[in-house]
This record gives structure tokens, C-alpha cells and sequence, in this order.
């Protein structure tokens, strides 16, 4: 604001009556008190009278504003002025850098603008005390001198000039996002004035501040900011110091935190806190995480002792040190009769999964020494540990070796070698540890790549191998077996056998060589001396030398590929052998969980992911053993994984491979997204085609024919045992009552009492306990009807004791609806009484396989004439033999709505609803498969009871 002083300037005009100015006091209408100039010379003509300000000092003013407030008096109001009175005023300034004016000189002056009134008063308003106030701004510049004088023109006005306010705009200062920026003018009336903003103190430029000045004094568009630094925090429009026990480890507007448990600091402006005493905090610990301390000791340290190898158990420290990064290092130290007296392991002692930063709180240590003192100490760490000057925390357990399996077989030598045999001799191990039971010695081809082998087993330390091909390179392993179970395989010998008649030996094998040499020398002579005479004498190869040759190689041998039998894991008197002998070992770090997908017998079932280096991550089921299990629970959980891992087939459950060095104790198998197969067809009732459902058929029958070939009764197989993928390729699963066959294709296993599943079970099986290959077959039969009936229940609701009863006596599930009359014939073929009549699984991938390339055989349906009398019916909800009318039927059945339809369309008699087709339900209304289903088997029931009742056959 700038308040101008005034100096009132002569009159100039041609009146003879010259007025200037007048400063008069007076009162406004609420009769406060105000001070104005004012002229009034309305009667003379020309009137030229002038009020100037003194000097005004411009500051930094770029443009001025000048506000008027006036009265204005209506010439109409005044009697006899129409040619001499105005109605309006002239406003000047004049810029200057002197403040002292001393002559005034009109054209000095420049013309802001002319001055009218808005609002004019009259006589009567004067009486009235009416003050018509104008107010009227007007702006100048710009300015650039020191200052400016304002000049008022009266031409011949009655106005009183109540007040002249003078002022510029400027954008004031402020702090703006932790920036101070200072007073800023505008420059003009068009554009925006960029302004930097410095940071307060204790702070620090993110970006750079910016704000614009706008020409009305605002500031607009802040731009950027700044920080408080570390160890300050915002506060009001500064940044203050974090108090003690308080701290800010980086820059920025967020508060001072508080200090982190076992830490503390006592000083303003701290950056972090320091740690009490014994407490630490490591270099990858962010401020804000309290102080941490070492783990104590682990406890309750259990050895469980195989041989020569230990697995250790322990329990969590009870104090982890407030961290979560907890690892385990094993030391392991070799004792002699003195405990005191020990050394560090030899590098041939091997951990399993690894020695040092185990996550898990178990451990497998193996090829220690037999009969040997250890003792391990367990040492428990965190991220801490090392930045602590207090002993070692760990729990010792001190253990003695058993006896171990022998050493490898170092050596093998060819004794002896003929078309069809070898003679291996070898050395026994460096380290029998015991006595040796027998040699084991395993052979295959070399270029079968141990896809199939042989095993044989040997007393002593030599054996003869016979059977074998003439000219065929063979590879062969040994390994030895005491009381402690097999010793490792020795490494891979190859041996090939004799191309000719004659044997070689080891010790005529020079001989041998010089006869083949002169041989050879005598057969390219021969062949030399015939060329030439051929060339002389001009004869071509004839026919007959074809021929010949021809006929040599014919009577070379077929090469067969040999047979892979399955090893039942229940002999082996150590069943974790067998799990190492036939599944792979995981590192459980190689496997993910996902989400648990069921329960199991021993623990849960989970979909998760497998990633193997160097192999890409695949899906994979995983069953783990529950926690408190037994030893037996164990060894019975991973007897499974020692069946499915001797199998290789495609429609076989795939083992991935097992976990058995830490916990939980896992088995993983190939993940099959469709779940069991009764599940899956109960879920797509009536949506796959008859031939898509012989293929899943066909798929589940060569599965089995594989494990036939193995020798192998399955002895569970249902359709809720099937698994199935995204594919529609059906997988035989869950061998968990799985036993093995003897040699002799006849021999049954015997049970020794348990749960077997009534409604999939044969027979013999389920009299006498004795399940073979043919059980399986009639089992085979129920599941080829619960994928035809979509995942219906066998037999329905009737109990197990009428199952038994029933098939007893001859009876047998009728053709489910729409069921080929092929496949019911192989069904009713599977569920002969007497098991040697029933087809083998070879016969049955035929039958399937010759059904499939002939796909119209299978739209001859089943129909009443070609069904046997011997039907089983699902009487458990509808007792036929009550039936007497149509009504009856509808009534006992329970349909319902469906009553009114049928009784409406002419079948009111038992005979008429015998004939009921599906497509009659269709025109009728029923047209849901699953009541189609349930009508149709009540229908089934009626027409047999109406024609006779059921005879056994």
C-alpha cells in the first residue's frame, strides 16, 4: 500500500471564477467521521481545475493499481447548469525520480483514464443522507522510475473525492513442500514468474522446488520439494531434530521412529540406535529391526543308527535369538576308546543333505566307519553369531557304528568267453565288514542302455554266465551282500562275447590271436588270387554269390529284448535299500508346495512344482508322511514308492522320486489334473463319446497287461485308483495293496486278514483270500462298467454281504445304459466264476485295440433279447415283485412329476412301460441324463420281472 500526500495545484481555465480544490471534513451516512476533496464549479464553462498527490515512492512495484472512492452529483439535480455541468473526471500520474516537483506542467502529466460514476446522487439524496459511494480501480504502468505523482483533472464536475488507495500486487512469502520462497513481484499482466525455492534448513532438494508467480499475487503450480534430512523430521514448516530414543536412518518427510527393541540412543538427531549389550544387528539388518542375539543350543538331539551311517534328529533352540534365519552346522569328530581323545572326519564321510546351513532340523550321515566312535556336535547360528564374542552354542551326541555293507568290488576279469557264454572271477571286497552271503551280478546289453537287465546271484567269486548272444558287447556289475544287506555296485565292466564257435581264454588268448592273424593273411590272399583271375577270365558276380550271402546273414539270431521282473521291496531286510535301489532321492529345496488337494492314509496330499537343475519345472503330487508316524508307518508309506519305482510305462503312475534325509518324508509322483477317474466321469456325466471312453479303457487295460507281464497283482483296481489327466490318458495308481506273483503264473499271494474292496474283488479273492492276475481281470470288468455308467456305484446301495451273496450265486451287473453289446460281453467275460476262463490283459488290449479301428461295431447296443437272464437289479430301492400296474410302478419308483407324463402318454400297463426306449423319455419330457439313468434301470428291472425271475446260473 502506498499513501499519497497531497498538493493542490492552481486552477487553469478560461472561468472567471477560479475554485481549486477544497479539503473538507464531514460525516458519511452512518455519520463516522471522513475527510474529502471535493470541487463544484458547475455554473462556469471550461472548467480546468487540478489535485495533485506528492511524490510516491514506486519500491519494487512493476505496476500500480489506484483505487477511487467518490461522489458524484446529478447535473439534471442542479436547476440551470445543462451546458456548463459534467458527470465525469480525469485520472493522470506522471513517473519521476525526483521527489520534489517544484512547477507543475500539465503535458507532463499522462492520461490513465476518465473517471464516470456509476451511481450519482441527487438533492434529494442529500436530504435523505443517502451516500452513493463509487469505487472504481484502475492500473498503471508498467513503472520504472523511483516513483510517480497522481493528478486529479475537474472539467466542470460536482464529485467529492472520498478516498485514493494506492497499491501493488506481489506473491508474499511462503514455504511450500519444506521451500521458502521469498517476496516476488509480477512482471506484468501476461505471464507467470517462475520462482526457485531454496530447502529449509536440515533438509536436502529431491527435486528441485518451482513455484510461479501469478499476477494477481498468487503462487501457483508447485513443482518439486524438499527432504528432511536424516535424523530430522518434519515438523510445522521446518525440520526438526528426532528427540532422544528416536531416530531416522535416511532422508525423507516421514517421522522419527522409535528405537527398536534392546536398542536405545541419547542424543538429538540420531541416525540409528546402538545395540545393548550382547545384542546385534547384522550389515543386512535395516535400522528399523531390533537387536538380535545368537540361538542357544539345539535340544533333544536323537541318533538313529543303520550300519554305518546315523540320522540325526533335534528339537529348536528355545530361544532363536529373535531372528527367523536359524541354520544348523554338523562337526562331526572321530573318537578313539577315549572319547576325550578325537579328530576331525575324514573328507569320505558324506551329509546328506548337506554339513553346514541346514534349515531342517534333521540329518542322514553316511560311509562312516564300522565299529567306530563319533561324536557330532550340533551348532545352532543365526545371522548374529558371528558378531558375538560368546561361545559356541551347539548339543553333542556321541554314537558307535554297527556293522556296515562290504566296500565295492573293485575288479572283475574275464576268465574265459565262447558264442553264448562268459566266465567272471573277481576279488572279495577290501572291506567285507562281515561275512559274504552271495554275490549279486547284474548284466544287460550295452546298447539296451539298462532299460532291461539281468540279475543272478553266485556263492563264491567266480560264476559262468551262459544264454548269452554271439558277438554282443555285455555290461556287468557285482556287488556283494552280507547279514547288513547289499554293498554298493562295483563300477560298470564290459566283456563281449565270441563271434565263432571256438572259446578264448585267458591263457591261450595270444595263440587265439596269432590263428585269427594267419587267417585273416590266408583270406586276403584268397580274395586277392580270385579278383585277379575274375578280371582274366571277364566273369561277372553271379546270382548264386547273392544268395549266399544273403542266407548268412539270415541266419543270424533275432535279438529280443529282455524281460525287467519286478522285485518285491518286502524282502529286502532293510526296507530303505529298497527305496534307494528303486526311487530316486529329491532335495526337498527342489520342491514347492502348492496347496493341499486331499488326505491320504498317512498324511496329506498336495499339488506342488519340481525343478531339477538343468530340467524344466514341471507339476507333481506329493504325499507326505504325517508327523509323530512309526517306524513300520514309515517303512509301509515308502514300500509304495519301492513298488511304483520299478515301473516304466505310460499309462503307470509316474515316480518322480522320493524324500527321505529330512522331514516331512515326501513321495512324488507326476501330477495328473483331472483327479481320479470315477470323480472325473461322475463330474462330465454323458459328455465323451463311446470311443473316447474305449480309449481310457484301453489305456487302463495296457497298463495292466504291463504289470501282468512283471509278474505283479495290483489287487485295488478301481476306477477311484485311476488317475487321469488333461490329455483324457487314464494312469493305474495306488499300490498300496499291491503284492507280488511267483514264477509260476498260478501262484496267488495270501493275505494275512485287512480290508478288501468287496464290489471290485473276485470271487476266490474274496473266499480264500488268494489274488491273482485273473482277480485283477474280473476287477478290470467293474471298472470298464463304472466308466461306461459314468462313475456310477457298483451294486448300487446294496450291502457287502449281499455282493458276495448275489455274485455267489451266479448273479451280475446288467449292461449300464447305451452300452455296447461288445464291451458288456467282455465285461460279463471278465466276471467268469471260473478264473482260468477269464481273458488275460494281453487279450483284452486286443480286443480294444481291434473294437477302436472298427468303431461301428460298437453301436450295436445291448439290447433285452441278448441279455442274460442273470441280471443283477438294483432292488435295494424298489421291490419289483410288488409291481402289479403301471400306477405301482410309477408309485414304488418315486417319480413324481413325471407320473402325470407317463400316465398320459398310454403306458398304463407293465407291459407297455417294459418298452420305454430313451429316445420315448425324450419325446416324453425326461431329458436329464441323470433321471434317464434311473428310469432306465428300474425299466430293466420290470422287463425282467415281468418275463421271469432271475435264475443262477
Amino acid at each position: 500500500m502506498m499513501a499519497p500526500k497531497w498538493a493542490m495545484s492552481s486552477s487553469i481555465g478560461t472561468s472567471t471564477q477560479k475554485v481549486p480544490w477544497e479539503e473538507i471534513s464531514g460525516v458519511d451516512e452512518h455519520y463516522t467521521p471522513i475527510r474529502t476533496y471535493q470541487v463544484c464549479n458547475v455554473m462556469d464553462h471550461s472548467q480546468n481545475n487540478w489535485l495533485r498527490t506528492n511524490w510516491i515512492p514506486r519500491n519494487s512495484a512493476q505496476k500500480i493499481y489506484v483505487e477511487l472512492k467518490f461522489t458524484l452529483r446529478d447535473c439534471n439535480s442542479i436547476p440551470l447548469v445543462l451546458g456548463t455541468c459534467k458527470e465525469t473526471f480525469n485520472l493522470y500520474y506522471m513517473e519521476s525520480d525526483d521527489d520534489h516537483l517544484v512547477k507543475f506542467r500539465e503535458h507532463q502529466f499522462t492520461k490513465i483514464d476518465t473517471i464516470a460514476a456509476d451511481e450519482s446522487f441527487t438533492q434529494m439524496d442529500l436530504g435523505d443522507r443517502i451516500l452513493k459511494l463509487n469505487t472504481e480501480v484502475r492500473e498503471v504502468g508498467p513503472v520504472s522510475r523511483k516513483g510517480f505523482y497522481l493528478a486529479f483533472q475537474d472539467v466542470g464536475a460536482c464529485v467529492a473525492l472520498v478516498s485514493v488507495r494506492v497499491y501493488f500486487k506481489k506473491c508474499p512469502f511462503t514455504v511450500k513442500n519444506l521451500a521458502m520462497f521469498p517476496d516476488t513481484v509480477p512482471m506484468d499482466s501476461q505471464s507467470l514468474v517462475e520462482v526457485r525455492g531454496s530447502c529449509v534448513n536440515h533438509s536436502k532438494e529431491e527435486e528441485p522446488p518451482k513455484m510461479y508467480c501469478s499476477t494477481e499475487g498468487e503462487w501457483l503450480v508447485p513443482i518439486g520439494k524438499c527432504l528432511c534430512n536424516a535424523g530430522y523430521e518434519e515438523r510445522g514448516f521446518a525440520c526438526q531434530a528426532c528427540r532422544p530414543g528416536f531416530y531416522k536412518a535416511s532422508a525423507g518427510n516421514v517421522k522419527c521412529a522409535k528405537c527398536p527393541p534392546h536398542s536405545s540412543t541419547y542424543e538429538d538427531a540420531s541416525l540409528n540406535c546402538r545395540c545393548e549389550k550382547n545384542y546385534f544387528r547384522s550389515e543386512k539388518d535395516p535400522p528399523s529391526m531390533a537387536c538380535t542375539r545368537p540361538p542357544s543350543a539345539p535340544r533333544n538331539v536323537i541318533s538313529n543308527i543303520n550300519e554305518t551311517s546315523v540320522i540325526l534328529d533335534w528339537s529348536w533352540p528355545l530361544d532363536t535369538g529373535g531372528r527367523k534365519d536359524v541354520t544348523f552346522n554338523i562337526i562331526c569328530k572321530k573318537c578313539g576308546g577315549n572319547i576325550k581323545m578325537c579328530e576331525p572326519c575324514s573328507d569320505n564321510v558324506r551329509f546328506i543333505p548337506r554339513q553346514t546351513g541346514l534349515t531342517n532340523t534333521t540329518v542322514t550321515v553316511v560311509d562312516l566307519l564300522a565299529h567306530t566312535n563319533y561324536t557330532f556336535e550340533i551348532d545352532a547360528v543365526n545371522g548374529v553369531s558371528d558378531l558375538s564374542t560368546l561361545s559356541r552354542q551347539f548339543a553333542a551326541v556321541s554314537i558307535t557304528t554297527n556293522q556296515a555293507a562290504p566296500s565295492p568290488i573293485t575288479i572283475i576279469r574275464k576268465d574265459r568267453t565262447s558264442r553264448n557264454s562268459v566266465s567272471l572271477s573277481w576279488q572279495e571286497p577290501e572291506h567285507p565288514n562281515g561275512i559274504i552271503l552271495d554275490y549279486e551280478v547284474k548284466y544287460y546289453e550295452k546298447q539296451e542302455q539298462e532299460t532291461s537287465y539281468t540279475i543272478l546271484r553266485a556263492k563264491g567269486t567266480n560264476v559262468t554266465i551262459s544264454g548269452l548272444k554271439p558277438d554282443t558287447t555285455y555290461v556287468f556289475q557285482i556287488r556283494a551282500r552280507t547279514a547288513a544287506g547289499y554293498g554298493t555296485n562295483s563300477r560298470k565292466f564290459e566283456f563281449e562275447t565270441s563271434p565263432d564257435s571256438f572259446s578264448i581264454s585267458s591263457e591261450n588268448s595270444q595263440v587265439v590271436m596269432i590263428a585269427i592273424s594267419a587267417a585273416v593273411a590266408i583270406i586276403l590272399l584268397t580274395v586277392v588270387v580270385y579278383v585277379l583271375i575274375g578280371r582274366f577270365c571277364g566273369y561277372k558276380k553271379s546270382k548264386h554269390g547273392t544268395d549266399e550271402k544273403r542266407l548268412h546273414f539270415g541266419n543270424g539270431h533275432l535279438k529280443l529284448p529282455g524281460l525287467r521282473t519286478y522285485v518285491d521291496p518286502h524282502t529286502y531286510e532293510d526296507p530303505n535299500q529298497a527305496v534307494h535301489e528303486f526311487a530316486k532321492e529329491l532335495d526337498a529345496s527342489n520342491i514347492s508346495i502348492d496347496k493341499v488337494v486331499g488326505a491320504g492314509e498317512f498324511g496329506e496330499v498336495c499339488s506342488g512344482r519340481l525343478k531339477l537343475p538343468s530340467k524344466k519345472e514341471i507339476s507333481v503330487a506329493i504325499k507326505t508322511l504325517k508327523v509323530g508316524y512309526t517306524e513300520k508307518q514309515r517303512r509301509d508309506f515308502l514300500g509304495e514308492a519301492s513298488i511304483m519305482g520299478q515301473f516304466d510305462h505310460p499309462n503307470i503312475i509316474r515316480l518322480e522320486g522320493v524324500v527321505t534325509k529330512s522331514k516331512p518324508v515326501m513321495i512324488v509322483t507326476e501330477y495328473m489334473e483331472n483327479g481320479s477317474l470315477d470323480s472325473f466321469l461322475r463330474k462330465h456325466d454323458a459328455q465323451f463319446t463311446v470311443i473316447q471312453l474305449v480309449g481310457m479303457l484301453r489305456g487302463i487295460a495296457s497298463g495292466m497287461k504291463y504289470l501282468s507281464d512283471m509278474g505283479y497283482v495290483h489287487r485295488d483296481l478301481a476306477a477311484r485308483n485311476i488317475l487321469i489327466n488333461s490329455n483324457l490318458v487314464c494312469k493305474v495308481s495306488d499300490f498300496g495293496l499291491s503284492r507280488v506273483l511267483e514264477d509260476d503264473p498260478e501262484a496267488a499271494y495270501t493275505t494275512r486278514g485287512g480290508k478288501i474292496p468287496i464290489r471290485w474283488t473276485s470271487p476266490e479273492a474274496i473266499a480264500y483270500r488268494k489274488f491273482t492276475s485273473a482277480s485283477d481281470a474280473w476287477s478290470y470288468g467293474i471298472v470298464l462298467w463304472e466308466v461306461m455308467s459314468y462313475g456310477e456305484r457298483p451294486y448300487w446301495e446294496m450291502s457287502n454281504q449281499d455282493v458276495i451273496k448275489a455274485v455267489d450265486e451266479g448273479y451280475r451287473l446288467p449292461p449300464p445304459m447305451d452300452c455296447p453289446a461288445a464291451l458288456y460281453q467282455l465285461m460279463l467275460d471278465c466276471w467268469q466264476k471260473d478264473r482260468n476262463n477269464r481273458p488275460k490283459f494281453e487279450q483284452i488290449v486286443s480286443i480294444l485295440d481291434k473294437l477302436i479301428r472298427n468303431p461301428s461295431s460298437l453301436k450295436i447296443i445291448t439290447n433285452a433279447a441278448a441279455r442274460p437272464s442273470n441280471l443283477l437289479l438294483d432292488q435295494s430301492n424298489i421291490d419289483i415283485s410288488a409291481f402289479r400296474t403301471a400306477g405301482d410302478w410309477l408309485n414304488g419308483f418315486r417319480t413324481g412329476q413325471c407320473k402325470d407324463i407317463f400316465t398320459g402318454v398310454e403306458y398304463s400297463s407293465c407291459d407297455t412301460i417294459a418298452k420305454i426306449s430313451t429316445d420315448d423319455m425324450k419325446k416324453v419330457g425326461v431329458t436329464v441324463v441323470g433321471p434317464q439313468k434311473k428310469i432306465v434301470s428300474s425299466i430293466k428291472a420290470l422287463e425282467t420281472h415281468t418275463k421271469n425271475n432271475p435264475v443262477p446260473v
